[in-house]
């Protein structure tokens, strides 16, 4: 079956990044602008990664916007929910401040743009983790703009997480394609090479590549931007 579809992933593939510089930076300024507002940096930061988890093992029950809501209301208590418009505005006003903890590697637009020239479909298929507002902005970091992909994922769409296959089939239901005609496009083994599994392509993008349990990365099409672009050329 012909390959219509690719999906990117974008923290570590077409953003450049250190995820532990990221999220020191992110948690850091997070901290900052809630601790007016009553909120101990330290307990912020764990609350954050207990809603994360909880996102992470999401059996689809409920948007991954929800879980975190519940978790987070759970340990600050039920008035806590008043409180996100303050993180909204965090990221409205200061999360761009995040940026330079991030890289910018000019190939990934390019690759996205020469795949669209090319006649396939686009998506991007990030772990949904923030809402979409900060995404938007991360794409941003990363020389694209939203309308670049016909969807995006965020928590507010999404029910599942990486790696839970059932994430990827979410989102292939939503664009009407198939598994065998996508392509998935990433930098994590663990996270986007599963979609696989499920019988998409699958190409390892290495820049910034995530192998957290030191898989032999040969099985895998993989390598730069450059290298991306012959595969889509050549071997869909």
């Amino acid at each position: 079956m012909s390959t219509k579809m690719v999906l990117f992933d974008l923290d570590g593939t077409l953003l450049p990044m250190e995820q532990k510089v990221f999220v020191k930076t992110y948690l850091g300024m997070l901290a900052r602008r809630l601790a007016p507002h009553g909120y101990d940096p330290e307990e912020l930061a764990r609350a954050i990664w207990t809603g994360t988890e909880a996102m992470v093992a999401n059996d689809g029950g409920k948007r991954n916007e929800e879980v975190f809501w519940d978790k987070f209301a759970g340990i600050f208590g039920e008035e806590a929910r008043a409180d996100e418009p303050l993180f909204e505005r965090f990221y409205i006003e200061e999360f761009d401040n995040v940026q330079p903890s991030c890289g910018y590697n000019p190939k990934a637009a390019e690759a996205v743009e020469q795949i669209k020239t090319m006649g396939y479909r686009v998506a991007l298929a990030t772990n949904p983790l923030f809402p979409s507002i900060a995404t938007e902005k991360r794409i941003r970091w990363a020389g694209l703009t939203p309308d670049t992909f016909e969807l995006f994922t965020s928590y507010e769409n999404s029910r599942y997480c990486k790696p839970n296959p059932e994430y990827y089939k979410d989102v292939i239901a939503s664009l009407g394609v198939s598994a065998e005609e996508c392509l998935m496009v990433g930098n994590d083994v663990g996270e986007d090479m599963i979609a696989e599994r499920l019988g998409m392509k699958v190409f390892l993008l290495t820049d910034c590549m995530i192998n957290k349990n030191g898989e032999d990365i040969s099985k895998y099409p993989h390598g730069s931007f450059d290298e991306l672009l012959t595969f889509v050329r050549e071997q869909l």
